[in-house]
């Protein structure tokens, strides 16, 4: 059995298999509320993407330029495709990249 198909029948029963990639991010001091505006804008479109079924963005308590994604996608075609969407190019690539200090991202298979 392929790795794409094991992480595609494991998984939570109501959820399913899928690919989780979890991404941290930080903004320059002068930018945070910017960046913050441009999430907003996002995560509504990013939701609603045939392959997504669930897409979390949140910012840190103790320090609001710092932001974390929780994101599950149907698998890695479907994240292919999120990266490829006209609404991740404009609000991620073109405006919110450029205002950060920091971006990491992992990828996960669910047990």
């Amino acid at each position: 059995m392929t790795e794409q198909a094991m992480n595609q029948e494991a998984g939570h029963p109501a959820i399913g298999g899928g690919l989780l990639v979890v991404a941290q991010w930080e903004a320059k001091a002068e930018e945070v509320d910017r960046v913050a505006e441009i999430l907003r804008g996002f995560l509504p479109q990013a939701q609603r993407e045939p392959g997504v079924k669930l897409f979390l963005i949140s910012r840190a308590k103790d320090n609001p330029a710092q932001f974390l994604f929780y994101e599950l996608f149907r698998d890695e075609d479907a994240f292919r495709a999120h990266q490829e969407s006209a609404h991740f190019k404009s609000y991620i690539a073109e405006q919110a990249l450029p205002l950060l200090t920091r971006r990491e991202r992992a990828q996960y298979a669910l047990l």
